[in-house]
């Protein structure tokens, strides 16, 4: 389990394809983040993709990242910065929302500028995610925790509004945002529990 809290920006230095189908093996540097406690076999969230670290080096780790992955996935792909967290211990606060890591759907940025001192994001979600999303719910974008400040469903999908404060855009990879980037979204946990409750409650009134 991940919070969403950013605790360093990363950078993917090299990518060497590990097998015949088409899985890649990553080279992180890890950049800040405290790598003394982490261990092969570890959890680290890059981009809000949970990952097993697979060798751990002076500058930072590997992973392997399958075909699969890669396909349901942005920003594994290529050499750049990426955003890390540590799996959660229950020692730490919950400065973020439960997040597990795991790339419910990719989104395409509409909008990124910049309101006085905050940026505003929009995001367009697949529209089989818009049940999960809701006014001041939150929301996953590239491993970032976010609010949501409002949804708009259309036939091409859900917009979410997100507004960024200056502190996110400084230590996070999202600054590099623009319009038709693609991120990695994951819907709240708690939304996720709720709409599998309630269609099983309907099951069960219809038998």
């Amino acid at each position: 389990m991940f919070t969403g809290i950013v605790a360093a920006v990363g950078r993917i230095t090299t990518i060497e394809p590990f097998d015949d189908n088409g899985g890649v093996r990553l080279q992180i540097d890890s950049g800040g983040l405290p790598m003394g406690d982490v261990a092969i076999g570890d959890s680290i969230a890059i981009n809000g993709a949970c990952m097993t670290v697979t060798q751990k080096t002076d500058q930072g780790f590997s992973v392997d990242v399958s075909r699969e992955s890669l396909n349901c996935t942005a920003g594994l792909d290529a050499v750049g910065e990426v955003n890390l967290e540590k799996a959660l211990t229950l020692a730490e606060r919950l400065g973020g929302h439960l997040v597990s890591g795991h790339v419910d759907g990719l989104g395409t940025v509409t909008h990124f500028a910049a309101i006085a001192e905050s940026w505003r994001l929009d995001v367009l979600a697949p529209i089989e995610l818009a049940k999960y999303f809701a006014y001041k719910g939150s929301v996953v974008v590239n491993g970032v925790s976010l609010t949501v400040n409002s949804v708009h469903d259309s036939q091409q999908g859900c917009t979410l509004s997100i507004n960024l404060i200056p502190h996110t855009i400084a230590v996070t990879t999202l600054k590099h945002l623009k319009v038709g980037s693609r991120v990695n979204l994951e819907v709240d946990l708690i939304a996720r529990y709720v709409e599998r409750m309630l269609s099983v409650e309907i099951l069960s009134k219809k038998a």
